[in-house]
């Protein structure tokens, strides 16, 4: 039976864990792996696709995020942007496989957007790190077990 409260606890865990919100989906998934009761696939599935929905979110801020830089309560300086431009022209587009990291991953997904990456490109890579993180993470859980 399919339980929509895990699921549902599970893709906003992994929707607000790709967005500046200070949420992790990892113990979710992790514990609703040990508990058995959904199938693993299934679960990545809807973990992965609320992380990259949050991504993709991230992304279009990024595309509109100039429209506020000059206001007082715009959270980032403009040291810090350019900074984060630099980085990313530095590495380009692969650098959104590491889209994944706890630490500067939301910011790559923000920057991308900022920087007018293309979305098919975009969504691939960030789709393919993102599902990729989940992957591994599931497969340790249930190796170790």
């Amino acid at each position: 039976m399919i339980d929509l409260a895990a699921y549902g606890s599970l893709f906003l865990a992994a929707l607000g864990a790709a967005s500046i919100l200070p949420f992790q989906s990892e113990p979710v998934l992790v514990a609703l792996l040990l508990a058995g009761g959904q199938p693993p696939w299934l679960l990545v599935l809807v973990a992965s696709i609320g992380n990259v929905l949050g991504s993709v979110t991230n992304w279009v801020l990024g595309r509109w995020i100039h429209r506020w830089r000059d206001r007082p309560w715009f959270p980032v300086t403009p040291a810090m942007l350019a900074r984060a431009e630099g980085w990313y022209h530095r590495w380009g587009r692969w650098s959104l496989l590491l889209s994944w990291a706890p630490f500067g991953g939301d910011a790559l997904t923000v920057i991308a957007g900022v920087l007018r990456e293309p979305f098919w490109a975009f969504l691939l890579l960030v789709t393919i790190a993102k599902t990729a993180r989940y992957v591994v993470l599931a497969w340790l859980t249930l190796g170790l077990a």
